[in-house]
């Protein structure tokens, strides 16, 4: 059975779900963007095998998402870093963490809790328009034929 190519298809959704629509890579981002940057750290956060690691972290990395950059040359030793294209799926997975918190948490709560640096409270992501500036969800657009839509 041939896997299919989301990448090659004709929507935001399926072009993003090709780069990380695999449970590992959402989590190894995470990882990352709380600062457990190398390999080992991750494997441990993660309980995760060598191998899928390894696959997940070169895609990763392939994709420019992550950067591979040497800490130690004796011997060679590398962690991984967001790039700006990594740094935005943060953003995405921000949202995840919204509805996750919403839906998942139960009577406990959300297990980490999201302080803005800009004016130092407790908050969640509330997707807001670019345009205006009002809060923006699915049941206040409407969705429109893109310059990149095949015919």
């Amino acid at each position: 059975m041939q896997r299919t190519r989301f990448g090659d298809m004709a929507c935001s959704i399926a072009r993003t779900l090709d780069v990380i629509g695999e449970p590992w890579s959402p989590l190894i981002l995470r990882d990352v963007y709380v600062g457990m940057t190398r390999f080992e750290q991750m494997q441990q956060d993660l309980g995760i095998s060598r191998k899928v690691l390894t696959e997940r972290l070169k895609w990763l990395v392939e994709q420019e998402v992550l950067e591979r950059r040497e800490y130690s040359s004796r011997p060679p030793r590398f962690e991984y870093v967001l790039t700006g294209k990594g740094a935005e799926l943060c953003d995405l997975l921000m949202v995840m963490v919204r509805w996750g918190d919403r839906w998942t948490a139960g009577e406990a709560g959300p297990p980490v809790l999201y302080r803005h640096r800009a004016c130092g409270q407790i908050a969640h992501v509330e997707p807001c328009c670019s345009a205006c500036g009002e809060p923006m969800h699915a049941t206040d657009v409407d969705v429109l034929p893109g310059p990149g839509l095949s015919r």
